[in-house]
């Protein structure tokens, strides 16, 4: 969403600049997930100790953002965006402060090296890291080029936003708890 405001309030340079720093910093993110994916896999007694660390983590984002966060506000149509320094650099702050996609693509890497879709070689992790890198470029090319189009769409996914990600995380955090009770 802050790609889409840059776009309207600066131009679309400005915003695929944002976008480039913050793919770079996904890039380092999924690399150092991956590499931890495979020391997780080569030491399954971690396994059990990060499955109940889930939980918790998981239950306390559910709590969160059921009652503690507050509603979004409804967005302003003349936001604007405070300085106008490098945006790749914007982007990269952001896209550090956003934690979340290292134990993500961890899970992710994990899950599709169990199913056999993955294996952690040199060749197989570079491309899983491209992909992830492009796909969210992508997706912020997206967001720069059509948020005009989808800014009505998005009004509601903006407006629940909080109960969308304790759902999320209410569920990770089911689903954890009964692989670990049924194991």
């Amino acid at each position: 969403m802050t790609a889409a405001k840059i776009s309207l309030q600066e131009g679309k340079n400005e915003a695929l600049s944002f976008a480039v720093g913050a793919s770079t910093v996904v890039f380092f993110q999924t690399f150092i997930a991956v590499l931890f994916a495979r020391f997780i896999s080569n030491h399954q007694e971690i396994v059990a100790t990060l499955q109940e660390i889930g939980i918790f983590v998981f239950s306390l984002l559910s709590i969160y953002f059921f009652w503690v966060a507050k509603k979004p506000k409804k967005p302003k149509t003349n936001l604007k965006v405070k300085g106008k320094s490098n945006r790749f650099f914007f982007g990269m702050l952001l896209s550090t402060i956003n934690l979340l996609p290292i134990p993500f693509y961890v899970f992710a890497s994990m899950g599709l090296s169990a199913a056999g879709y993955f294996s952690f070689d040199k060749i197989p992790v570079s491309s899983f890291v491209m992909g992830v890198v492009l796909g969210s470029f992508t997706v912020f090319y997206i967001y720069i080029v059509a948020f005009k189009k989808i800014e009505k769409k998005t009004e509601f996914m903006m407006q629940n936003i909080n109960t969308i990600i304790g759902s999320v995380t209410t569920f990770m955090a089911v689903v954890t708890l009964v692989k670990l009770l049924y194991k």
